[in-house]
């Protein structure tokens, strides 16, 4: 009988041959990008051949890594939906929710607290990556995604929409006289996203023509909660989401630099396998956050184009 490989170098070509990079491996599966290459030089060494190429610009799965890729992802869904059956068999209370960094902090760790006196025996454990959490492979119940809502074979239900605010620490406004219209803001400093896209789009959206070009210059971040921070401690004004600002603008510890959101077509969503989206404990997940994504929202005026 053929020995079988360890598990842990074939989730790791799993991940890699799925994601096409051993950083986003790593990062879905918690490790380094060099435990990553160690898991599967280990695997090329014990099948006796090249799984993927290393170029330039990134790895290539070699032809006996394409052949092996469908079995070995077949089989890890299979072991996922195998043990989905009996978890729900066995009433397993375990919840496993993956979650955005910033919306993590910002939104839904300080209302944690709620849901776990509502529903004290759920094993509620809360995962945080920038990586696109992979409901088929295992491990996650329920993901908490940034975007448009599309994504096949999956429930996806709104949390709240994503709609970018221009705010400061109220110091800052103190030091510069406040802004009246847009292009005012141009005179204060500006702090970017990791892109430096928001600024740019937030002044166009605004019929600042042409766009300062402030907008394109500054310090950048490329997280969420350190926009939040560097506003906070008056390096700037950030554009951020509106709902995870609210803490910060409830406390005084930041303001609105103008009252000028721009409104977003993406959106936070809470997504489940379709097969899992009516177990008790993803249910009662999901019907808790609903309400509470609609509370904020009912605090914020601004909704995204389209919506109502």
């Amino acid at each position: 009988m053929t020995r079988m490989p360890p598990l842990n170098a074939l989730r790791a070509f799993e991940a890699v041959a799925r994601l096409g990079s051993m950083k986003e491996a790593a990062g879905e599966l918690g490790v380094t990008p060099g435990a990553i290459s160690q898991q599967v030089a280990l695997l090329e060494q014990r099948l006796g051949v090249l799984l993927f190429h290393r170029r330039e610009r990134g790895l290539e799965p070699t032809e006996a890594g394409r052949a092996y890729f469908p079995a070995v992802r077949s089989a890890f869904r299979q072991i996922v939906e195998a043990t989905r059956r009996v978890n729900s068999a066995a009433g397993s209370q375990v919840l496993t929710v993956s979650a955005p960094p910033a919306f993590a902090a910002a939104w839904l760790v300080p209302r944690l607290g709620a849901f776990q006196a509502k529903h004290p025996a759920i094993d509620l454990r809360l995962s945080t990556s920038r990586a696109l959490a992979d409901l088929d492979a295992g491990g996650t119940d329920i993901a908490i995604r940034h975007g448009s809502g599309r994504w096949k074979g999956l429930r996806a239900d709104r949390i709240v929409t994503a709609a970018l605010a221009p705010v400061c620490s109220p110091a800052l406004l103190r030091r510069h006289p406040p802004a009246a219209r847009a292009e005012e803001l141009a005179s204060l400093p500006l702090l970017h996203d990791g892109q430096r896209q928001d600024w740019p789009l937030w002044f166009q959206a605004h019929d600042v023509q042409p766009v300062p070009r402030e907008a394109f210059s500054g310090p950048s971040f490329d997280d969420q909660m350190l926009l939040l921070r560097a506003a906070a401690a008056g390096q700037g004004v950030a554009l951020v989401t509106e709902a995870l600002a609210r803490p910060e603008l409830a406390s005084g510890a930041l303001a609105r630099a103008l009252d000028l959101p721009l409104p977003q077509d993406c959106a936070y969503w809470l997504v489940c396998p379709l097969a899992a989206a009516e177990q008790p404990k993803v249910a009662a997940f999901r019907d808790w956050v609903l309400v509470e994504g609609a509370a904020d929202q009912a605090a914020d005026p601004v909704t995204a184009p389209g919506e109502t």
